[in-house]
């Protein structure tokens, strides 16, 4: 059983990563449910019945309240409004055998634990994000709330009774691990994101793709960002980047995605009258894969302090798509390490405004090294991060888990 906010057919990472790790689950002949809210803001299919069977996945959808993101109270009031009415059809859980529960939203655990002690399920939770560090840092939470105070109850109830706990790097691993007096090192395995390898065959047709005529992505270098764009992310350092590199003509960003500082960004590029930048909405499927294609490089940035608390998952399609990338965070990060030990593109620290403005530049000039770093990037992205070999890993520890 799979315990998610987001599923099928919803387009962000968050959906289809647990979507990804069902279907694989399934097609290895295990028997998979899932309980999941109503889709609604990344949606692009219409109405959805609240029940189906999708390629042999049993889902059910709740309905429940979707207020704005874009402040706490909001993100609050949906989790909770989930939360309950999953709660609900806690009953239902009891026909299987083990549940993979996500850590977003954050209090949802609490039912995959009391599933886990009354119905003697074997539990797994897949930490995307560490709570509550997670919201001290970026002055979600405070430390002494009540909030707080909840989120670390579920943590140690969550913890102590997972029988495996999934970190998507090296470094969430060794943070779960000094953190979590419950947790031991041999519960914890670190299975990355991923993302599906889309064969590039046809480059050409992604310039002619009108989205992006104002780009004119032939004769301009094209430096892009998609994916969240929230209280984890530092846009700090790229847009005194861009003021920067406002007088360079050849120079252009692309921003795409969805979060808290969407309008922020919005508001900053029209007063300031940023004219090296163009702003999308969410992008994906075509629009997203012809964004990537005609990328000269792209950006990932996460904010001070929390390696080990999350891990930008857009990296990936960065990756499969061939592109040099920038990381914007800490060098220690997994990310940062990658990206230098491959050779597949630079690592800058916050705050660093000129070794941004440099290693732009150096790409922009540079053909022979960014096909270079392109090249490795590809090639990381085949030896570790394909959907197969990362839902495989799922799939291997689910055996081991069911059948051990």
């Amino acid at each position: 059983m799979f315990l998610c906010q987001y599923f099928f057919p919803e387009y962000v990472s968050s959906a289809v990563l647990p979507f990804d790790t069902a279907e694989a689950l399934r097609t290895s002949g295990f028997s998979v449910g899932v309980l999941c809210g109503y889709p609604k803001e990344y949606n692009n299919v219409g109405k959805l019945p609240k029940k189906e069977v999708y390629k042999g996945i049993e889902i059910t959808r709740v309905k429940y309240l979707q207020l704005s993101r874009r402040y706490i109270l909001g993100r609050l009031i949906n989790y909770f409004s989930f939360t309950f009415l999953v709660a609900l059809r806690f009953g239902y859980l009891r026909k299987y055998r083990s549940i993979i529960v996500y850590s977003n939203p954050p209090i949802l655990p609490i039912l995959a634990y009391l599933a886990c002690k009354i119905f003697s399920i074997k539990l797994v939770f897949v930490c995307y994000d560490v709570y509550p560090e997670m919201a001290f840092i970026t002055n979600t939470i405070s430390k002494n709330g009540i909030i707080s105070k909840v989120m670390k109850f579920i943590n140690r109830k969550v913890f102590k009774c997972a029988t495996k706990v999934v970190a998507l790097s090296h470094d969430m691993k060794s943070y779960l691990v000094q953190s979590r007096p419950q947790l031991t090192e041999h519960q914890i395995q670190v299975i990355p994101n991923w993302y599906q390898d889309i064969q590039i065959t046809d480059i050409e047709r992604s310039y002619l793709n009108p989205l992006f005529s104002s780009l004119n992505p032939r004769e301009n270098f094209i430096v892009s960002y998609f994916g969240n764009m929230g209280i984890c992310q530092d846009l700090d350092t790229i847009l005194n980047a861009i003021r920067k590199l406002k007088n360079e003509k050849k120079i252009k960003f692309i921003f795409a995605g969805h979060g808290s500082k969407m309008a922020l960004l919005n508001s900053v590029v029209k007063d300031e009258n940023l004219n090296n930048v163009v702003i999308y909405n969410f992008l994906h499927g075509q629009d997203f894969q012809d964004a990537l294609n005609i990328s000269d490089c792209c950006l990932v940035s996460l904010k001070n302090g929390l390696v080990g608390l999350a891990v930008p998952s857009k990296t990936y399609s960065y990756m499969m798509a061939g592109k040099p990338i920038i990381s914007i965070m800490d060098k220690k990060s997994d990310i940062s390490q990658e990206l230098i030990n491959n050779d597949a593109g630079y690592a800058i620290e916050i705050n660093d405004v000129c070794g941004l403005v440099q290693v732009i530049k150096e790409l922009r000039d540079n053909d022979v090294k960014r096909d270079y770093m392109g090249h490795n990037s590809r090639k990381v992205f085949l030896n570790r991060y394909t959907k197969e070999k990362c839902t495989q890993h799922y799939v291997n520890m689910m055996r081991g888990i069911l059948e051990g």
